[in-house]
């Protein structure tokens, strides 16, 4: 008979704000990350390009299960655009494929960022991950053809001028999921009657995760792993700070663990649901807790506790 194999690593569950280096793909990061924390499993939370810099949060463990928590929060770029020239990436990668020797003043530049606010449709980059009939954008791209990709409603919350140069203009965005800026640089130029690509680009923040408090991979890399987890490492429940936490009794607990729903339907009950803010007709996802340490991310319905997503987490972890 044999034997299940044994998961590599060890069962470790947290998150990793880390800020990813120039150069390295986001697959390439969390390589890292796993190896110098010996980790079981890993995901992250938005990828980010190889050009790239930035926040790019990473979960451990358990806190894997969370990652939709993060991707839905708005994200904050700094970024350059370089007028006069078009490139098949929208990025400083590829190769020219359009020139102008038009130049945007910095009037008409701002002239036209609300145009870029809000919700507005944008059609991504011909090298992205996007599948068209079941094969990506960017295996497309790389053969020589052009990927049909449909425009997709995007969220930009704000986008700031923050300098121009002669060839080059400085901005800051603030935006929601699935927002390309290869596509808003590539989008800008053919409104101001140039071209533009991204020359540069970083992450600032990921929700709650800022460059701020960031930690560089040279850093990670020159500490053991034992002193990476205690400095790095930060609780799952951080990117859960929005929703309702439900604190649950020791019997609660158990039958949360084990799948099974609570009814809160006595009055004292009912109570400690409407203290949190819970208890409403609309169903709303919360965060068990059982002496402040997550238990699992439920569902409420009026006065029922389902469980949706159970966390198997080490003590101390």
């Amino acid at each position: 008979m044999k034997r299940g194999r044994k998961k590599k690593g060890d069962p470790i569950s947290g998150w990793i704000n880390l800020d990813k280096p120039y150069n390295v793909t986001s697959t390439q990061a969390i390589g890292k990350v796993r190896r110098i924390l010996n980790a079981q499993k890993i995901g992250h939370a938005g990828t980010l390009d190889p050009l790239a810099t930035g926040v790019l949060p990473i979960a451990v463990g358990e806190a894997t299960k969370t990652i939709s928590f993060v991707q839905d929060k708005l994200k904050k770029y700094s970024f350059t655009i370089k007028w006069g020239e078009q490139r098949d990436t929208d990025d400083l990668e590829g190769k020219v494929i359009a020139t102008s020797d038009h130049r945007p003043a910095k009037s008409d530049i701002e002239n036209i960022l609300n145009q870029f606010t809000g919700e507005i449709e944008q059609i991504p980059p011909n090298f992205s991950a996007i599948k068209v009939n079941g094969e990506r954008a960017y295996d497309i791209a790389r053969d020589g053809n052009t990927p049909e990709l449909k425009p997709r409603k995007v969220y930009i919350e704000s986008l700031i001028l923050k300098e121009t140069h002669n060839n080059e203009a400085e901005f800051e965005m603030l935006c929601g999921k699935g927002t390309y800026v290869r596509s808003l640089a590539r989008d800008m130029g053919k409104l101001l009657g140039t071209k533009g690509y991204i020359s540069a680009l970083r992450r600032e923040q990921v929700g709650c995760f800022t460059a701020y408090n960031a930690i560089s991979l040279d850093k990670l890399e020159k500490i053991d792993y034992l002193a990476a987890r205690s400095e790095a490492l930060l609780p799952l429940k951080i990117v859960l700070d929005d929703i309702p936490a439900l604190s649950l009794t020791q019997e609660e607990t158990a039958k949360i663990r084990n799948g099974q729903s609570l009814e809160f339907v006595s009055r004292y009950n009912f109570e400690r649901l409407s203290s949190v803010g819970l208890g409403k007709k609309e169903a709303q996802i919360a965060l068990a807790l059982f002496k402040d340490q997550p238990v699992a991310l439920v569902d409420q319905i009026r006065s029922k506790i389902i469980p949706v997503r159970v966390f198997n987490l080490n003590k101390g972890h």
